[in-house]
């Protein structure tokens, strides 16, 4: 991985091309900033340490859909850091503009780590497989053989993903329950229009990176992840009943059908 930070870094990742080119889905309610919020805004930037930003460092596009219903699918921004070579970090966005609103999170793991896990926590990630072999996951702005290097570690590892601002519903305030997303698995699943706008938009085509991939081994996903596959959807509703199991296992959520 020390060879792919040294490309990205000398390719100055996060300035480079690729970004600025995709507005929010949805416009905001609320006053204009005053000039006492703009002055407190630039004296926190310029005095006040943002250690776990700096570290975001890579930026990647692909899309998601809404576990349990595959018709529902947006474009997403993830902006990603690397706590170490078996875990990444993403914040999701659902522009890369100014304006941006943040859309989730996901968490990405190695094959290694995700075969560590219980059965039932498995449903709620998904492989990787599908979206870097189809050349729909890209890292726009990097050189070819940065995003290439980067797309052979990515390969084999399983994300998973909560969005908790459904902007692609029209949603102006970041209404409504957290949410567990999904990637896709075969040709066809994508909305085509989706696609072809991101492609326009960034001056890329999908069709060639899936050529630029095909050297790129596809591994075997490890049984548990895409359950939704199978029919074994798990999404987060809200409710008002009591449950013991809130408080165990470290205050991890029980999970329901």
């Amino acid at each position: 991985m020390n060879h792919i930070a040294s490309i990205l870094t000398a390719a100055i990742i996060i300035t480079a091309c690729g970004g600025k080119n995709t507005e929010s889905n949805v416009d905001s309610p609320g006053e204009e900033k005053s000039g006492k919020t703009k002055a407190l805004e630039t004296g926190a930037d310029l005095l006040q340490n943002k250690s776990p930003l700096k570290k975001i460092n890579a930026y990647l596009d692909g899309f998601h859909f809404y576990n349990g219903n595959i018709n529902a699918q947006m474009e997403a921004h993830h902006y990603v850091s690397q706590l170490n070579e078996d875990i990444y970090q993403a914040i999701i966005y659902d522009g890369n503009g100014e304006d941006a609103k943040i859309m989730g999170v996901e968490y990405i793991i190695s094959e290694r780590l995700f075969k560590t896990l219980d059965e039932e926590e498995k449903k709620l990630w998904h492989s990787h497989h599908h979206e870097v072999k189809s050349g729909t996951l890209i890292a726009p702005g990097i050189p070819d053989i940065a995003e290439h290097e980067l797309m052979e570690k990515l390969v084999s590892t399983y994300g998973k993903t909560i969005h908790t601002w459904h902007t692609d519903q029209q949603t102006t305030l970041p209404l409504g329950s957290p949410m567990i997303m999904m990637g896709f698995t075969k040709d066809g699943q994508l909305k085509q229009e989706l696609l072809d706008a991101r492609d326009k938009r960034f001056n890329v085509s999908t069709a060639d990176k899936r050529k630029n991939r095909q050297d790129i081994p596809m591994p075997r996903v490890i049984p548990g992840a895409n359950a939704w596959e199978k029919g074994e959807i798990r999404q987060f509703v809200i409710t008002d009943e009591a449950d013991s199991a809130l408080h165990k296992h470290q205050g991890s959520p029980q999970q329901k059908d």
